[in-house]
C-alpha cells in the first residue's frame, strides 16, 4: 500500500523538482494539441503523395492525370512531424525515468518506429525520391495508435479475445469443411446432365464447393446456392437449412457475442480500475495531510474459528453418500490376466483416443484428397477402387478401436461416454454399410464400377459410408477445449430456443394458410436482372405446406426479401 501511495503521489507531491512540475504542465496542456495536428498531418500526407488522389473521379476510363508533388516537398512536412514526435517521446521519457521508461514497451516500440522512419526518410532524400517502397509509410499509423489509450486499451482486448474467437472461427472453419464435403458428396455428378445443375454451379470441385458454402455463410445469397437441388427435390432443402442454422445463427451469431461480452468485460474492469486510480489519489492526499498523527492499524483480521462447523454441515449435511456415488461412472474389468491387464492399460489411456482422432482426420483428408482428384472426371471414368479401399481399411481399424476400448474399458463403462455411444452407433452402421456392399458389388478391384444392383449403386454406397464417415469426424470437438466449450454453448442454444422456434413455426404456419397460391407460368422471354423470374426462385411458393416454410424461411433469413414482394404482389394482384 505504501509502495502504491508513493507512486501515485511522486508526480504531484514533488513540488521541490520545478522542472518536472513545469514539464507535466506543457505536455499535458495546450502543446498535447500540437502533438494531434502532427498526426493528422502525416497522415493526411497519403492523399498528395505519388500515387496522388487529387483527382475529380476515381474510374480509369475518366480519370486524368493527377498533380504529383514535387520531390522533397513531402519530404519537408515529414521531417517537421519527426521533430514534433521526438519532442514527445524526449518529454514522456523524461517525466517517467529512466526505470518506468525500460517497462514501457509503447514507448520503445515508438523511438523504434521513429528510428526506423528517420532511416527511410534519409533513404528516400539519397535516391531524388525514387524509391518504390517506402517503410515510412506503413509505421504512420503507429503514431495515432501510441496517442491513443482507448486504442491501446482495444488491442489489449482483441488480445484477450483472441483465444475464445479463434476456437468460433476453428469450429466455423470445421462446420464448412465438414459440410463442403457433404455438399460435394450429395451433389456429385451423375450421368444426366439435367440432373448436375448443383454440381456445375456450386458444387463442381472443392474450391468451388468452398466458395459457395462461404458465401452462402457470409452473405445473403441464400436461396441461390440451393435453387438448383432445390428443384430437383425439396428433401436437398435440409442440408442447407442445417448448414444457415449452425453457421449463421448460431457460430456468428456466438462469434459476435463473445467479441461483445469480451469488450464489456473489459471496459468494466477499465472503468474499475480508474475508479480504483482515483480512490487510491484521494487516499494518498488524505494520508500526506494526515501524516503527522500516528495511527496504527489492526493487522489481525481472521475468521471465527466456530462458524467454521456450521459452514461444513450447511454444505455436506443434506447430501446423501450413495446419491454422490451414484455418479460415478462403471469400473472397469478386474482382468487376473496379466495379459489382458497390459491390454486394458494401453488400450483404455487417453492417448489411444487422441490416435483414434488422428487417424479420423486423415480418413476424412485422405477421401477429401480422391474427392478432389476424381473432381473433374465422368462418371464412366471414374474408378471407386481407391475409396473402397479407403473406406475399407479405416472402418475396419474403427471396429477394431471400438472392440478393444470394451475390452479395456467394459460395455457398461463404455456406453457410460455419450462420445464413445456416438462412435459406437456410426462404426456399427458404417460395418453394416461395408458389408452390404461387399454383399451386393463384391471386393474392391481395379476398373470397380458395375452396374447398379439393388436400391442403391455403388457409387451411392460409397458415397453415403464417407458421408458417415465425415460426420464421424466430429469426435474430435470433445477433445479440444475451447472447441468443446462452444459445442457446448451451441447444445445449451438450443435448448433455450426450443419456446421460440415453436412460435417462429406457429406463425409460419399462420402465414402459409393466410397467403394465397401464387401461380406462376415460366416463359422464354427476356428476363429482367435480379427479378423472381431470372433468380430461378420457382421452387419458392405457397402451393403447399412444406414449399410454404421453405419459402417464408429463405424470406427471413436474407435480406432479398423484396424479390418475394414484388413476386407477391404482381401474381396475387387483379
Amino acid at each position: 500500500m505504501k509502495g502504491l501511495i508513493s507512486f501515485c503521489c511522486t508526480i504531484t507531491f514533488q513540488g521541490g523538482n520545478n522542472r518536472t512540475s513545469s514539464c507535466y504542465k506543457k505536455a499535458f496542456s495546450c502543446p498535447v494539441r500540437i502533438l494531434i495536428a502532427t498526426i493528422t498531418l502525416i497522415l493526411a500526407l497519403a492523399f498528395i503523395e505519388t500515387p496522388s488522389s487529387f483527382t475529380v473521379t476515381s474510374d480509369i476510363r475518366y480519370r486524368l492525370k493527377p498533380w504529383e508533388p514535387p520531390c522533397g516537398l513531402t519530404e519537408s512536412i515529414e521531417l517537421l512531424c519527426f521533430l514534433v514526435f521526438i519532442a514527445d517521446v524526449s518529454v514522456k521519457s523524461y517525466l517517467i525515468g529512466w526505470e518506468e521508461f525500460r517497462k514501457t514497451k509503447w514507448l520503445m516500440a515508438y523511438i523504434v518506429v521513429l528510428v526506423v522512419s528517420l532511416a527511410d526518410w534519409t533513404v528516400s532524400l539519397s535516391s531524388s525520391c525514387g524509391e518504390s517502397l517506402r517503410i515510412r509509410r506503413i509505421l504512420r499509423p503507429f503514431f495515432l495508435l501510441q496517442n491513443s489509450s482507448m486504442m491501446k486499451k482495444t488491442l489489449k482486448s482483441i488480445k484477450r479475445t483472441l483465444p475464445e474467437i479463434t476456437s468460433v472461427m476453428l469450429l466455423l472453419a470445421v462446420h464448412l469443411f465438414l459440410f463442403t464435403m457433404f455438399g460435394m458428396l450429395l451433389f456429385a455428378r451423375t450421368k444426366d446432365a439435367q440432373q448436375d445443375k448443383e454440381w456445375q454451379g456450386y458444387f463442381h470441385n472443392l474450391p468451388d464447393s468452398l466458395t459457395s458454402l462461404l458465401v452462402l455463410l457470409t452473405t445473403a445469397n441464400n436461396p441461390d446456392v440451393m435453387i438448383p437441388a432445390y428443384s430437383k427435390n425439396r428433401a436437398y432443402s435440409i442440408f442447407f437449412i442445417f448448414f444457415t442454422v449452425i453457421g449463421n445463427l448460431f457460430l456468428m451469431n456466438l462469434l459476435t457475442a463473445i467479441i461483445y461480452n469480451q469488450f464489456r468485460g473489459y471496459l468494466l474492469k477499465s472503468v474499475q480500475s480508474s475508479l480504483f486510480r482515483r480512490r487510491l489519489g484521494i487516499r494518498a492526499a488524505f494520508e500526506v495531510l494526515c501524516s503527522l498523527k500516528e495511527t496504527s492499524l489492526n493487522k489481525n483480521i481472521q475468521r471465527d474459528a466456530s462458524s467454521m462447523p456450521c459452514v461444513i454441515e450447511e454444505t455436506t449435511g443434506h447430501v446423501d453418500k450413495t446419491h454422490i456415488l451414484s455418479f460415478q461412472r462403471p469400473p472397469r474389468p478386474d482382468y487376473q490376466s496379466p495379459f489382458l491387464q497390459r491390454i486394458q492399460i494401453v488400450f483404455g489411456h487417453r492417448y489411444f483416443g487422441y490416435l483414434g482422432n488422428a487417424v479420423a482426420v486423415a480418413n476424412v483428408l485422405s477421401v477429401c484428397v480422391v474427392m478432389v482428384l476424381d473432381a473433374d472426371k465422368q462418371p464412366a471414368a471414374r474408378d471407386d477402387f481407391f475409396l473402397g479401399v479407403i473406406n475399407c481399411v479405416f472402418i475396419f481399424y474403427y471396429l477394431l478401436e471400438m472392440s478393444l476400448k470394451i475390452l479395456a474399458l467394459g460395455l457398461k463403462r463404455y456406453i457410460s461416454y455419450p462420445s464413445n455411444i456416438f462412435d459406437g452407433l456410426l462404426t456399427v452402421v458404417l460395418m453394416v454399410l461395408e458389408v452390404s456392399t461387399f454383399a451386393v458389388y463384391g471386393f474392391p478391384h481395379r476398373g470397380w464400377r458395375p452396374e447398379m444392383l439393388g436400391l442403391l449403386s455403388l457409387w451411392d454406397m460409397v458415397r453415403l459410408a464417407n458421408m458417415l464417415i465425415v460426420f464421424r469426424f466430429l469426435r474430435i470437438i470433445p477433445n479440444i477445449k475451447f472447441m468443446s466449450l462452444v459445442a457446448s454453448t451451441l447444445l445449451d442454444l438450443v435448448k433455450n430456443i426450443r419456446s421460440f422456434a415453436g412460435i417462429l413455426v406457429v406463425s409460419e404456419s399462420q402465414e402459409r394458410f393466410i397467403s394465397p397460391s401464387i401461380g406462376v407460368n415460366a416463359t422464354n422471354a427476356t428476363l429482367q436482372c435480379g427479378t423472381f423470374e431470372q433468380l430461378q426462385y420457382w421452387p419458392n411458393n405457397f402451393d403447399d405446406f412444406a414449399a410454404s416454410l421453405v419459402t417464408l424461411w429463405d424470406v427471413m433469413v436474407v435480406n432479398n426479401w423484396q424479390v418475394f414482394l414484388d413476386a407477391y404482389s404482381r401474381y396475387s394482384s387483379p
